[in-house]
């Protein structure tokens, strides 16, 4: 009131009228050059948002960088941001795994044209914690060997995961089939790598919801602005490109503007072909899939090392069905490391030795244990259990040996 009164005696009736409130300076306030960058970022990239163009003026060396609310407001203000109708009517739980190769979801997508007028599908896999592709395969003809083909190189590369997600489809299970189930191909390779398969339920897309997250970036960036690919191996070069960018360049939201490349921990390096199969089997699956026989391992080289955690019972399984060790139940919830050859087992805690046991493994199963995580060893901690000689052969499955037993005087039985 006293200043209406004061500017009423100054200026009359006029000085009454509402006037603004805007301050006389704003020192916070965003430079024009800045929120004409913004502007610009947005018109030559249409979809990126303000959380993304945050991202990239912060790359841009900039004295301030504005934040998120700040772009939004720039955008709104500029009338570049539009209304969006919501593509679902319902709220879906989100999850994902802990850790990376804990999980991989895979699919098969279509949409990549030939100038032949041939429409080729792609088999896809990405990995759920990191959202990187480890599976960006164009195939001619989606079937299960060219899935399994796909998979295989895929774990060759990057190693075993833990599980794998797929939908019902008859590439990737046989339980629908009819009259009776069968097991496909794919289900054989996951069985006979120690990988748990999960499958969707039927017509429930968004279980797989982040590949087919994937499918929709990629037809609306590449796919629907590509001409016919002249070949193959044209396609596969152009996508390969792209699936390179879009693991190593382009930062995620849900990664808190990572790249998927820099979450991303695979359980190795590229490594030669690997086939646990048993030796019954592995020519006939070997032919299907193209799975090559692993190559022999040297003594010197296969030694490996890896962690384990003590059950309650005390009881660790090192390889299933090839070699088992017992450890004091006190040490239940510690985590030992086991280092392992073809000659000795060594468990160790926190540097010091626990035990020392014979070793069972064979060198496909050092070779299957790097791809599911061992890393190689250093030297070895404590003296061989095993006085086994270097370059000693060793047996294959089915190979006759001779030993000598002591039959005892009562029963006549033989010690086993």
């Amino acid at each position: 009131m006293h200043a209406w009164r004061q500017r009423f005696q100054q200026e009359g009736t006029p000085g009454l009228a509402d006037r603004s409130r805007r301050p006389r300076t704003s020192p916070t306030r965003l430079p024009a050059e800045i929120e004409a960058l913004i502007c610009q970022m947005r018109r030559r990239h249409p979809r990126w948002g303000a959380q993304r163009i945050a991202y990239e003026l912060g790359a841009c060396d900039l004295e301030r960088v504005p934040s998120r609310a700040t772009v939004h407001r720039v955008l709104a203000r500029n009338g570049l941001v539009t209304a969006q109708q919501q593509e679902h009517k319902h709220t879906y739980r989100r999850w994902q795994r802990e850790a990376p190769m804990h999980l991989w979801q895979m699919d098969l997508v279509g949409g990549v044209p030939l100038a032949d007028g041939r429409e080729c599908k792609m088999v896809t896999g990405i990995d759920d914690r990191s959202r990187f592709m480890v599976i960006a395969q164009v195939v001619a003809v989606p079937s299960g060997r060219a899935v399994c083909q796909a998979f295989t190189a895929a774990m060759r590369r990057y190693g075993v995961p833990f599980e794998v997600l797929t939908d019902n489809g008859k590439q990737f299970t046989g339980r629908h089939i009819r009259p009776q189930p069968v097991e496909v191909l794919f289900e054989r390779v996951c069985r006979e790598n120690g990988i748990t398969q999960r499958l969707t339920k039927p017509r429930s897309p968004t279980t797989t919801g982040k590949i087919e997250r994937f499918h929709k970036t990629l037809r609306r960036e590449l796919l629907d602005d590509v001409a016919p690919f002249e070949s193959l191996a044209a396609a596969q070069e152009t996508i390969d490109a792209w699936v390179h960018a879009y693991n190593h360049a382009r930062p995620r939201q849900a990664l808190n503007m990572a790249v998927p490349a820099g979450v991303f921990r695979p359980h190795g390096p590229a490594r030669e072909p690997l086939d646990p199969i048993p030796a019954t089997d592995a020519g006939r699956l070997a032919e299907l899939v193209d799975v090559a026989e692993p190559p022999p391992a040297t003594l010197s080289e296969s030694a490996v090392e890896w962690e384990v955690r003590v059950p309650a019972s005390g009881s660790l399984t090192l390889v299933s069905g090839r070699q088992t060790a017992t450890v004091h139940q006190g040490l239940a919830g510690r985590t030992l490391t086991v280092w392992a050859d073809i000659r000795s087992i060594h468990l160790l805690l926190d540097g010091h030795l626990v035990r020392t046991l014979a070793s069972r493994l064979l060198p496909h199963d050092l070779a299957y244990l790097t791809m599911r995580g061992a890393r190689p060893a250093g030297p070895e901690p404590a003296t061989a259990a095993l006085p086994r000689a270097i370059g000693r052969k060793v047996l294959a499955a089915g190979e006759p040996v001779e030993v000598e037993r002591k039959v005892h005087s009562r029963d006549g039985h033989t010690d086993g």
